[in-house]
């Protein structure tokens, strides 16, 4: 599951390295209010987040749609867990100790431009990280161009009339191919918006 964090409230127990990471993972992500929890900051924590200098206590959690337990104290990390658990925020917990890891994980995430691919080894973030770093290797750079492209094309697409789901699918599926891509490559995405109204003419008034 991708999500749009950018409006979403975030919190996060923890000052140390392990949440100054979610901090600036966040904040990459887009996010625009992150609130971290903890007696003391580490030296990477983001200027950006709303640093709470306390100890956790449940009404940290307030007005939060998602939270992370990031603490070195595993005690500390199952009352986050419990107290979003009966608030019904989703969490995540770091440690992957205890009996309740949380509602969802943070995989590995490569990014090239518009193109995110996120990788996870149940559980293993060193070897999450180690497959994501030798798939950068083989993404093709034409992929996030192309993943730009479709802010333009994929209105188009959609606003067409008299084109069913499936051809929908179709038009979609031949933007993914390497005929597609060279296209793009050779004239930008102009030609590409040309090259797909002559296949499919019913693009033409879209």
């Amino acid at each position: 599951m991708m999500l749009d964090v950018s409006e979403r409230t975030v919190v996060i127990v923890g000052g140390g390295a392990v949440a100054a990471r979610k901090a600036r993972g966040l904040l990459a992500a887009g996010a625009g209010r992150v609130r971290v929890v903890s007696p003391a900051f580490h030296e990477d924590m983001p200027h950006d987040v709303q640093r709470v200098n306390e100890r956790y206590q449940r009404h940290h959690l307030d007005g939060a749609e998602l939270a992370f337990a990031a603490t070195d104290a595993v005690e500390i990390n199952e009352a986050v867990v419990r107290d979003a658990r009966r608030a019904g925020i989703l969490v995540c917990r770091a440690d992957h100790e205890g009996e309740d890891i949380g509602d969802f994980i943070t995989p590995a995430l490569l990014r090239e431009g518009e193109l995110a691919v996120a990788v996870s080894a149940d559980g293993n973030p060193a070897l999450s990280t180690r497959v994501r770093d030798r798939l950068r290797a083989s993404v093709d750079p034409r992929w996030g161009a192309m993943a730009r492209a479709m802010g333009v094309l994929r209105p188009i697409v959609r606003r067409a009339t008299g084109i069913s789901l499936e051809r929908r699918r179709e038009v979609f599926q031949r933007l993914a191919d390497d005929e597609a891509l060279d296209v793009l490559q050779a004239g930008g995405v102009e030609a590409l918006v040309k090259w797909i109204r002559l296949l499919y003419p019913e693009l033409d008034h879209a």
